[in-house]
C-alpha cells in the first residue's frame, strides 16, 4: 500500500470513529438521565412555591416518569409550569402511597393527560380503586331479597371505584418489573401509625447500578434498599423522602451507617420527609457524594453525579444505543473498512507485479 493510501485510510477510519462518537454523544445528550424536583418544602428556586409534599420528574432509560404529585393541585400546576414540564409527554405516573401530600396534584395531571398510565399500590379498599371477591361478607340466606345485598345475587368480584373515576390505573400488589430494567418495589409499613400502609418505590437498573426513587419510605428506607439489592447489589443513587423527620439521633445514625457502610450506597439525594437533622448527618457522611435536592433542582443520575464531573469521557451508552452497538459489533465488518482495505491491498499488489 502506498504511503498516500495509508494516510487516506487512516484519516477515513478516524473520521468514521469521530462521526460515530459524535452521533453517540448527541443521542445521549438528547436523552439525558436526570431527576427534577417539582414539589418539596425547601429549595432555592424563587420561581417555585414551597409546600409540604413530594413530586419528581424522572427522565431515565428513555422514559419520562412522574413520581408522586405533591400536596396541592394548584401549587403543583404552578411548579410544573415554572419548570416547563410537558405532562402530555409522560410515559407513566407512579403514586407511591395514598397520603395526600403525594397524590393531590394528580387532578391536574389528568386534566391535561387523562389517559396516562398510573401505577399505584393495590389495597383492599384503596383510594385508587380495588376489588374483592363477594365471598368476603357473610350471607343471611333467610332474609327476603330486598334486605340482601344485590338481592342476594352479588357479582363474583366486587369492584370499588377510585377518587379519579375513569383514570387509567394499574394497581401493584407485589414487586413488579413494569418495563425491562424498571421495577416497582412494593412493601408494607409495619411502623406504628402507618401499619399496613402499602408503598411503591421506583428502582431503575442502570449500567452504574440501581437508581432508587422513594416517596416517604414508610416501610423503612433500609428495607427498601435491601429489596433493591436483589435487583442489583450496587445501589448507585437514592432520591426522595426517608421518613426520618422526627427520628432520634440514634435512629438517624443507624440508618446513615446502614446506607453508607452496609449497603455502600454511592450517592444520596434526600428530600421531603428525610428531616433536617438527617440532611446534616447524610451530608457529613457522604461528603461530595451528597446531592442537594431541594425544590427546582435537576441533577444527573449517571456517572459522575454527586462528585466532581469527569472530563474527557464519553457518556455511557443507554439501552437503545447499546443494542445498536452490539448489532454493529456482531458484524464482521460493520463499516466496510476491512473490505475496502483488502481492495486497496490487492490493487497495490497488482501494481507491483506489473
Amino acid at each position: 500500500m502506498t504511503q498516500f493510501m495509508k494516510l487516506l485510510l487512516a484519516g477515513t477510519i478516524t473520521g468514521v470513529v469521530m462521526m460515530t462518537a459524535a452521533i453517540g454523544t448527541a443521542a445521549a445528550a438528547g436523552r439525558e438521565n436526570r431527576i427534577t424536583i417539582l414539589y418539596d418544602a425547601f429549595g432555592k428556586d424563587a420561581s417555585m412555591r414551597k409546600d409540604w409534599g413530594f413530586s419528581a420528574l424522572v427522565e431515565i432509560a428513555g422514559k419520562r416518569i412522574l413520581f408522586d404529585t405533591g400536596d396541592d393541585r394548584d401549587i403543583f400546576a404552578a411548579n410544573v409550569k415554572a419548570k416547563n414540564v410537558d405532562l402530555t409527554k409522560l410515559d407513566f405516573v407512579v403514586l407511591s402511597h395514598r397520603h395526600g401530600d403525594h397524590m393531590a396534584g394528580l387532578a391536574h395531571v389528568l386534566s391535561v393527560n387523562p389517559t396516562v398510565k398510573i401505577y399505584a399500590p393495590k389495597e383492599g379498599f384503596g383510594i385508587y380503586g380495588s376489588s374483592l371477591p363477594s365471598s368476603f361478607y357473610r350471607k343471611a340466606e333467610a332474609l327476603p331479597p330486598d334486605m340482601r345485598y344485590f338481592d342476594g345475587k352479588p357479582p363474583e368480584v366486587m369492584t370499588f371505584g377510585s377518587a379519579w373515576q375513569g383514570a387509567n390505573f394499574e394497581l401493584i400488589d407485589k414487586t413488579t418489573e413494569i418495563v425491562p430494567g424498571i421495577t416497582l418495589i412494593a412493601l408494607v409499613s409495619e411502623a406504628p401509625g402507618t401499619r399496613e400502609l402499602k408503598e411503591l418505590s421506583l428502582a431503575i437498573n442502570t449500567p452504574d447500578g440501581v437508581v432508587l426513587v422513594v416517596g416517604c419510605s414508610h416501610p423503612g428506607i433500609d428495607k427498601i434498599v435491601e429489596a433493591a439489592t436483589t435487583i442489583n447489589p450496587k445501589i448507585h443513587l437514592i432520591a426522595g423522602g426517608f421518613h426520618l423527620v422526627a427520628a432520634s439521633d440514634d435512629a438517624i445514625s443507624k440508618i446513615v451507617a446502614a446506607l453508607k457502610d452496609t449497603f455502600k450506597v454511592e450517592i444520596i439525594a434526600p428530600g421531603h420527609c428525610t428531616g433536617e437533622p438527617t440532611f446534616a448527618a447524610l451530608k457529613q457522611a457522604f461528603g461530595n457524594h451528597y446531592i442537594y435536592a431541594g425544590l427546582g433542582t435537576s441533577f444527573a443520575t449517571g456517572s459522575g453525579a454527586g462528585a466532581e464531573q469527569r472530563r474527557g469521557e464519553a457518556p455511557a451508552l443507554d439501552a437503545e444505543d447499546l443494542v445498536s452497538y452490539r448489532r454493529l459489533a456482531a458484524r464482521e465488518d460493520p463499516f466496510g473498512l476491512a473490505t475496502w482495505r483488502r481492495k486497496l491491498a490487492n490493487r497495490d499488489s497488482d501494481g507491483a507485479k506489473r
